[in-house]
């Protein structure tokens, strides 16, 4: 079997582009900057902020959780949702390296 177009670049290039998916549709988007507003909260507590039925913010949870852009912890019957900064500081190394590569150029 051939190789898959992903083979043809650099892990680090397809760690970045796998967070870059998760991070493509504007409810996850919403999902984070709650998060960032809050310390920890419940699964029902984001379905209360989003226009979005529980199943459907429970999906994008998911998505967010898979690229460990979330983390999350049960509580007794509920999940306690959480930003992972590890994550968030490679996201942050990425755009920071390419500001400082535009920061030296010209155009």
């Amino acid at each position: 079997m051939g190789a898959s177009k992903t083979d043809f670049f650099t892990t680090e290039q397809n760690e970045v582009a796998s967070l870059f998916k998760a991070l493509s549709h504007p409810a996850r988007i919403a999902i984070i900057e709650y998060l960032l507003k809050v310390d920890t909260c419940i699964c029902g507590d984001i379905v209360n902020e989003l226009p979005l039925a529980q199943p459907t913010v429970s999906q994008h949870l998911k998505e967010l959780k898979n690229a460990n852009i979330i983390k999350g912890n049960i509580e007794g019957t509920a999940i306690c949702y959480c930003l992972n900064l590890d994550t968030l500081k490679k996201i942050e190394h990425y755009f920071g390296t390419i500001t400082s590569h535009l920061s030296s150029k010209c155009c």
